[in-house]
Formats: structure tokens, sequence, C-alpha cells
């Protein structure tokens, strides 16, 4: 890295902001999730698809699993009836993974179980910093980071022979 490629003194900051606050929720979401025998990868699936129907690859790619895992965390969600798998209207050749109302349900309740969790840092904000961070925030999030798959242990990468 150039001298004058280094990361400033903000960017710094940014980042050991993000991270920690990252931790910080990923923790009380881990949390809620265990109380209603959820892994912290179901909860992001039902998150997902409360307000979209993905394809199963579009999903298994976003989340950074092969397709088989998705498969199980997909169909030990459908025996506990919160979600189901459907085709797409668009390519009928596809799976789509769809939120059943008992998923909704229980999607909304652990979503508004999450607010109250994380209020004591929010409200630390007014209403209007809140609407700004958002706004901030945005870029850093839309569109997400493109998944990098990672090399097996022990491999450089460079000359695998």
């Amino acid at each position: 890295m150039a001298p004058d490629d280094s990361p400033d003194d903000s960017t710094d900051a940014l980042l050991d902001g993000l991270v920690r606050s990252a931790f910080q929720i990923m923790g009380v979401l881990t949390r809620i999730g265990a109380e209603h025998d959820l892994s912290l990868t179901q909860l992001r699936v039902l998150g997902i698809v409360r307000d979209r129907e993905p394809r199963m690859s579009d999903l298994a790619a976003f989340l950074g699993l092969d397709k088989s895992t998705l498969s199980g965390l997909i169909s030990r969600a459908e025996r506990r009836g919160l979600l189901t798998r459907g085709t797409s209207p668009e390519d009928k050749r596809a799976v789509v993974v769809l939120i059943t109302d008992e998923g909704r349900e229980l999607i909304e309740r652990l979503y508004a179980q999450g607010r109250a969790e994380l209020a004591p840092a929010t409200d630390r904000l007014d209403p209007q910093q809140r609407g700004q961070l958002a706004q901030l925030l945005e870029p850093l999030l839309s569109p997400p980071l493109p998944l990098t798959p990672r090399r097996p242990a022990g491999r450089s990468g460079v000359l695998d022979g």
C-alpha cells in the first residue's frame, strides 16, 4: 500500500464502529433466535423471506451457503411450519422460498423483541439522528457486498499444485 493509499483515522473509526455494532446486534439476534430454537442463519432466512420470495439459488448465494446446506435449513423450517417452497412465477423450473403465516407471525414477534432489546442503544440517538444514521448506512449496505469463496486451509491460491 502506498503511503497516500493508507486508510485515514475516520475509516478506521468507521470500521471499528461497524464491527462493534455488528457484534452487539449479532449477540442480541443469536440470543433471541436461541430462545425460539433458531440459529442465527435460520433467523436471517426468516428475516429475508418476510418481504421477498427469493429463489433457493439466490438465497444460498446471498447467505454464502451451498445449496444442500440451505435445503436442510429450509426443510427444518418447513417441518416447523415456518416456510414452504414454491415455484417461481417467472421460471417454473426455479424453486422459491415462501414464508407461511406462522413464520410471518414469528418473525414479527422476534423483530419486536429485537427492537426492544436494542432500544437501550438506539434510544441514545434522537429520532433525527436515527434517520440520519439510517441514511448514512444505506450506501454501505445496498447492494450487499459480493461474497467471495473461501480457499481451503493450507492453499495459497497461487500455485496450488
